[in-house]
């Protein structure tokens, strides 16, 4: 089974479980979503300069991880307030995560 299979199996039983879900993109009133998107965007920063690996010079071990580049995403996308914006970055989070699983899935390989 593809990755791309079992997101759409998962999806499915999604929404067996709980139905059609229509949520806000972010709850809350103006205020608390516009720090909340500032905070989120901070964060996205934070892990572009842990990606690029010169956040501390003294750590010998600059390589980039799984962690650091989907949380970079996953920010990315709760600092936009544009529909549109946020669905790019949602893609792009799907993305990376797909990449994370078929990374898991060579290192399994024998």
């Amino acid at each position: 089974m593809s990755i791309l299979d079992e997101i759409k199996a998962e999806r499915a039983r999604q929404d067996a479980q709980f139905g059609e879900q229509n949520h806000p993109d972010m709850a809350g009133d103006t205020t608390t979503q516009c720090e909340a998107r500032e905070m989120f965007d901070e964060w996205a920063v934070n892990y572009r300069t842990i990606n690029s690996g010169t956040l501390d010079a003294r750590d010998a071990d600059r390589r980039l991880d799984w962690t650091g580049i989907l949380l970079e995403e996953v920010y990315e996308a709760l600092a936009e307030s544009d529909p549109a914006r946020i669905r790019a970055e949602l893609v792009q989070v799907a993305a990376v995560a797909a990449a994370w699983i078929e990374c898991i899935d060579r290192r399994e390989r024998p």
